[in-house]
């Protein structure tokens, strides 16, 4: 029984994907004739007329809708929903997240909230809604009641993607404070300190997906090291407590600022010396570095994603190889590499050939001491692939 909520049919392709237990279907996977408002909750059909289960709708996206129940559910149901939702995922969070005050709280597809994204940096929420659905006053006062009952003393803000609000042809909006008085914090991830402002940089803060990588690169790192890709200083300032130097890049003047800030947070754990903070072009750098015969004991390399179509995948890939071909170049017998891709349209398998190609080309003989995702509290839904975006190899050049 649908009552009032329309009803969108989908063809084949569609159906087979929603049957093979993916959540989004494209636009150009729907009927011609869709008659449903933006961000509305509608049914979903095959062209049989059999039930495919309940989604939020979108009016610009490609990704046209995006499944949240396999029933099909009232519009009055959808609260109580959601509510069980957060609160399934906050849970879940209490349960596996450890050793950080700061952690994703509510991941998207992979919390069956698709198009909510919260994460929890101390005692300040920043929320993103991605979709029509959620900017939806009535959703978002659910959301802004279920987090101020399972975080009392947090307060919110909204961290705005005008990108993302332009592609879902939703009005122009500033990230604001929805509640309480905080913005910005210091949090805490494996014992090392960070500020957070949540009304700039970003994303939204910092890069929470690494927290476990950080500390994984720690157990391996030494000797002189080279975080490239730094940003706001994470895998530095962990590479920091054991190396006996660490040189730290980014082409972003705000984020290194904002870096050397952490580095005064954590001058009592450094080992030895300061960190060296450099704003260079990563590609220029290291092969200037390469050039002139640097070496390492340990290097990072955590780019931006490279591959943001599927088209985009082979110069992705070449990108990749040059940063790690010049790694691999760089390093010292017995070095460490870390090397990442944040870019889910290149697969494990895809990063991990440009890897031993690299070397091959390099001259090197390298082993992997771990193949490694994003931190638990970014969970992978088994059937969506988007969900395990990232890849963090850890290896050690043997000769």
């Amino acid at each position: 029984m649908t009552g009032s909520i329309p009803v969108i049919t989908v063809n084949q392709r569609g159906a087979a994907r929603l049957r093979g237990g993916h959540v989004w279907v494209y636009r150009s996977d729907l009927a011609p004739s869709v008659d449903a408002p933006a961000g509305a909750l509608v049914q979903v059909r095959d062209e049989r007329g059999k039930r495919l289960g309940s989604a939020l709708y979108s009016s610009a996206s490609q990704i046209a809708i995006r499944l949240v129940s396999g029933e099909e559910i009232a519009e009055e149901a959808l609260p109580d929903l959601l509510r069980s939702r957060i609160a399934g995922a906050i849970g879940f969070r209490q349960r596996s997240v450890h050793d950080t005050d700061s952690y994703r709280g509510i991941f998207s597809e992979a919390d069956l909230l698709p198009g909510l994204i919260v994460d929890k940096y101390n005692d300040v929420l920043a929320m993103q809604a991605l979709t029509q659905a959620f900017d939806r006053d009535d959703l978002r006062r659910v959301v802004l009641a279920s987090l101020a009952e399972h975080f009392p003393d947090a307060s919110v803000l909204e961290r705005v993607d005008p990108h993302i609000r332009k592609l879902e042809e939703l009005p122009a909006r500033d990230s604001q404070l929805l509640r309480g008085e905080r913005s910005s914090t210091i949090f805490t991830v494996n014992g090392v300190r960070f500020h957070f402002d949540g009304l700039s940089g970003q994303k939204t803060g910092a890069f929470l997906d690494q927290r476990e990588n950080y500390a994984a690169a720690a157990r391996y790192a030494h000797g002189e090291a080279l975080d490239v890709f730094t940003y706001q200083g994470g895998f530095a300032l962990h590479l920091a407590r054991v190396c006996e130097s660490v040189a730290a890049v980014d082409s972003s003047r705000p984020a290194l600022e904002v870096a050397e800030q952490n580095e005064q947070l954590n001058r009592d754990q450094h080992r030895a010396g300061e960190i060296e903070w450099i704003e260079a072009n990563a590609f220029d750098l290291l092969k200037d570095y390469a050039t002139a015969g640097r070496q390492y004991e340990t290097i990072v390399l955590d780019p931006p994603a490279f591959a943001k179509t599927k088209r985009a995948v082979p110069t992705a890939l070449r990108g990749y190889k040059e940063l790690n071909l010049r790694a691999l170049k760089m390093l010292r017998p017995r070095g460490i590499l870390v090397t990442c891709s944040c870019s889910f349209r290149v697969s494990e398998a895809e990063f991990l050939e440009m890897l031993g190609s690299a070397a091959a080309d390099a001259g090197r003989v390298v082993r992997v001491l771990e193949k490694r995702g994003a931190a638990q509290d970014h969970p992978v839904l088994l059937n969506v692939p988007e969900t395990a975006y990232l890849k963090c190899v850890i290896s050690e050049v043997l000769t």
